[in-house]
């Protein structure tokens, strides 16, 4: 690997890419140090502290502390994502939008020109929000003045900035796609996961290695080190596992030539959906702790007590508190569920059916047509299921080493996914690019 570096780093294009990528990050993590204007920090960190729920540990540790420290960036990307799974959502409800998708480059700009202005939008709403809702609790110390103009310029202040740190990263991401290694929305918010795990690591040496015997601390770090082992290892499989379906294509007269008759593949992966299934699941069961959070619940007894305890992950497999872990059997349908209704507006076994027929395309031994696509379907929900199980099995082990030995970390089952895909993806673009100047690349042998 450090032979194809140094092959990667001779090609002058690509080294440029690389240090582009690498400057562009530092200016990522420079913005997450610099406070908002007018705002109170302490405050924040105060607040932040006191949150006994996981619902805004989960928005922190995908902004790379940024949120808890109130920075410029403390949305970061966050309202880029919201932005680009609504709209790919929409795109089954809104026939326009589906015909955009399909319309070429044209038309990929178009949708991205929308995401753009629903990201600002969705920016100016969250940060309106936490103005309104932390400000003259002590957030926004000049909220608490007398004089209006004082009050609204203060709170204007305060979400122009917020708004311009989410589209500063919105636009660094494409440019990082653009200039640099490629996947430049997901390089940012993988450099915000990385950022937190010297802190996690810290943590789990607290919690399980200081002060104890050196053969009891060995022990402890031998074993979290294989659990964090065998997650990536089962992302990395989850990440490249796939099924291949085989197709053949008719010959056909052509003039006085006869062409056609390959042979190819459609490959299905397992991991269909990626890690949308378990970002919507998490996003939703916190939802009603943040909710309440803002609305200053200070917990309590009583169901709806018990209900909120359900939505947080730090409650879920405490041998102590075994109600609090229905909520984890609603995040696993939650998974299950999501899994295949993404998979479902992201692969149509009717229209590939429709194009092999129309193409000459069958699959052996299946009939073109209707008999091609029951066969297809009935393959995705085998697959959709073998990856959701590995899915849900990834974001499961971190939450049951948190509620049995309290080993609590920010980089979940999710982080793990998204880290590793990133990476992976990333790695196979530096390798295409070096395949085709003659060199070896990072993930051969």
């Amino acid at each position: 690997m450090l032979s194809t570096l140094r092959n990667a780093l001779k090609v002058k294009d690509i080294r440029r890419k690389l240090w582009f990528t690498f400057l562009m990050l530092i200016v990522v993590r420079l913005g997450s140090q610099l406070p908002v204007p007018g705002v109170d920090r302490s405050f924040f960190a105060d607040w932040f502290a006191q949150q006994t729920s996981d619902a805004f540990n989960f928005f922190d540790a995908f902004t790379g502390g940024s949120f808890e420290r109130m920075s410029i960036f403390a949305l970061n990307i966050s309202p880029y994502i919201t932005s680009s799974i609504i709209i790919q959502l929409l795109t089954i409800a809104i026939p326009k939008l589906e015909e955009m998708q399909k319309d070429g480059e044209d038309g990929r700009k178009k949708i991205t020109a929308i995401t753009r202005y629903v990201t600002i939008g969705l920016a100016v709403v969250e940060s309106l929000a936490m103005a309104i809702g932390f400000g003259r609790q002590g957030l926004i110390p000049a909220m608490n003045s007398d004089n209006m103009f004082v009050v609204v310029g203060a709170a204007t202040l305060v979400v122009l900035t917020l708004t311009a740190g989410s589209a500063i990263l919105m636009w660094i991401g494409e440019r990082i796609t653009e200039h640099g290694v490629g996947n430049g929305i997901s390089i940012v918010l993988t450099i915000n996961i990385l950022s937190r795990i010297p802190a996690d690591i810290a943590s789990l040496y607290d919690t399980f290695m200081k002060g104890k015997t050196i053969a009891k601390s060995m022990l402890a770090g031998v074993i979290i080190l294989a659990v964090i082992l065998a997650t990536v290892v089962l992302v990395i499989l989850l990440n490249d596992a796939q099924r291949r379906i085989p197709v053949q294509y008719a010959k056909k007269m052509q003039g006085r030539k006869m062409v056609g008759g390959q042979s190819t593949h459609i490959p299905l992966k397992i991991n269909t959906a990626g890690v949308i299934p378990v970002i919507f699941a998490s996003s939703i069961l916190s939802m009603p702790n943040m909710i309440a959070s803002f609305a200053g619940y200070k917990g309590g007894t009583g169901i709806g007590a018990t209900l909120l305890g359900m939505c947080s992950q730090q409650n879920w497999c405490d041998p102590d508190n075994p109600i609090y872990s229905v909520g984890l059997i609603v995040y696993i349908a939650m998974i299950m569920f999501f899994a295949y209704f993404y998979t479902s507006i992201t692969f149509n076994p009717i229209e590939v059916a429709d194009n092999m027929k129309k193409q000459g395309g069958f699959i052996p031994g299946i009939r073109p047509g209707k008999p091609t696509q029951e066969y297809l379907e009935k393959l995705l929900n085998y697959i959709i299921f073998i990856g959701a199980i590995g899915l849900t099995i990834v974001a499961v082990i971190p939450i049951f080493f948190n509620g049995v030995f309290g080993a609590y970390v920010s980089f979940g089952g999710t982080s793990i996914i998204i880290i590793v895909g990133v990476i992976l993806d990333t790695l196979k673009q530096i390798e295409s690019q070096l395949v085709v100047r003659n060199y070896k690349g990072f993930l051969s042998n």
